[in-house]
């Protein structure tokens, strides 16, 4: 009997072996005239065929050109970063430099995000430093800074949507585990300082506010043992405490990190963050499991994610948390203009450990009052997409604008970018750019407008 295909290289998790430059073969509905530019999304391809994980996976980038309602051309294509031009090598042996122990940061699967700042495009991965691409999808390089970023960066990073600043961190294996930075709207980083934490835990994305960021110290930890023996590097860790970390932006550097104690739990991504109208409290949403990888790297029945929400009084301390829905869903996004404010919407996208679900749903949540209302749009059966990303409808409101995301048709084994209004999700959508490829599952991506 054939070995089983593990889930992350089964079904549309499955990587594509050809990099293409094609015309859209089909187009339905009406592309908006107002969208000029280009949908990217990242995720991992492994160049070989095979990964042990799909954090492994070479960077391959998906991306669609619209123009004024014309759809111009699909195109995809690898990061070419030290992994990719080195297939099927350790990415220790290639990073890691035995006589000084340091860790080449050069050496990154760039496979996770894709962003814009400060007229330039990244493509990112936690582990190593970001990988400036061009438009049409070559590799410029690693990009440092001019010398000044000496961490990675996560694959997180956020825009303040009132300074332009660059607001990120980076996570390390030994002392300094953890490094805030802050880069102006220019592109330039003027900011680095250390956050004390006790070990290195994996810390895949944090949250910002007007005036703070939140870190998350969660108890997914780094075992040397593990990773000495060739084994996954992090396990769940029931005497770690799990704990968000409040950092006011205006701080000095030796200004303490406020640390406030949450059930355990591990959460992948945030949806937003914000300070209430008085300051003294920071409310804080994202998609959360109870645990993660607590049997080891192959055990995932710690639970699905689901959106939740923290409030934290910073007052008293105080930490109250609830689950805002029950049903499972990852990839939580908002607009890019209330990042870090108070907001009204959010988007995330169904989710399932089965490598071929029967559909994906997109939900918007409506998070005034106590609970998350959701409107839903499903996909057609057998029609599968990732992370939806909103992009804003000129002139409008929060809730204004179009939700973008590459989609999966499992019977005829193409793709399409779907385009929904985000304002009427149940409805059909706007428009589909199909392409004659399959377009795999992937992590995350962006809208980038043409310059005007």
């Amino acid at each position: 009997m054939s070995e089983t295909v593990p889930l992350h290289l089964a079904g549309n998790n499955a990587p594509v072996a050809d990099e293409v430059t094609l015309e859209p073969s089909k187009i339905v509905g009406e592309i908006p005239p107002e969208l000029s530019g280009q949908f990217f999304r990242n995720g991992p391809n492994p160049r070989t065929g095979w990964s042990p994980h799909s954090f492994a996976g070479d960077g391959m980038i998906h991306t669609i050109a619209l123009d004024g309602g014309r759809a111009r051309w699909y195109r995809n294509r690898y990061v070419r970063t030290p992994l990719y031009e080195n297939p099927g090598h350790s990415r220790f042996a290639l990073a890691f430099d035995q006589d000084s122990g340091r860790i080449d940061y050069r050496v990154t699967t760039a496979n996770t995000h894709l962003i814009a700042h400060a007229g330039r495009l990244f493509a990112l991965e936690e582990g190593g430093f970001p990988y400036e691409v061009t438009p049409d999808l070559a590799t410029v390089g690693p990009h440092t800074f001019d010398g000044a970023l000496r961490t990675p960066m996560t694959a997180h990073p956020k825009t303040c949507p009132i300074t332009g600043e660059l607001l990120f961190f980076g996570y390390q294996l030994r002392p300094p585990y953890l490094t805030f930075h802050r880069a102006s709207a220019a592109g330039e980083l003027v900011q680095t300082r250390v956050v004390d934490v006790p070990r290195a835990t994996m810390m895949h994305d944090f949250a910002i506010t007007r005036n703070h960021v939140i870190f998350m110290d969660l108890p997914v930890v780094f075992d040397a043992a593990q990773a000495a023996a060739g084994e996954p590097p992090w396990r769940w860790d029931e005497t770690h405490r799990a704990r968000f970390g409040v950092l006011a932006r205006s701080a000095g550097e030796d200004a303490e990190v406020r640390w406030f104690e949450v059930a355990p739990c591990y959460v992948w991504h945030t949806m937003n963050a914000f300070e209430d109208v008085g300051g003294d409290t920071i409310t804080v949403t994202g998609t959360r499991v109870p645990s993660l990888w607590r049997g080891g790297a192959d055990d995932l029945e710690g639970g699905l994610p689901v959106v939740y929400r923290w409030r934290l009084d910073l007052r008293s301390g105080a930490v109250a948390e609830e689950a805002l829905d029950d049903a499972f869903s990852e990839y939580p996004r908002v607009a890019d203009a209330v990042l870090g404010l108070p907001h009204r919407y959010g988007y995330t996208t169904s989710f399932s450990l089965d490598a071929e679900p029967e559909r994906s749903e997109i939900y918007a949540y409506d998070l005034t009052g106590e609970g998350g209302e959701r409107a839903v749009h499903r996909l057609p059966a057998g029609h599968t997409c990732g992370e939806a990303v909103f992009v804003a409808r000129a002139g409008g409101g929060e809730n204004a604008g179009y939700l973008m995301t590459f989609a999966h048709d499992r019977g005829a084994g193409t793709s399409y970018l779907a385009i929904l209004d985000a304002a009427d999700l149940a409805a059909p959508p706007l428009a589909e750019v199909h392409v004659p490829v399959r377009i795999p599952a992937g992590f995350h991506g962006n809208w980038m407008a043409t310059p005007s």
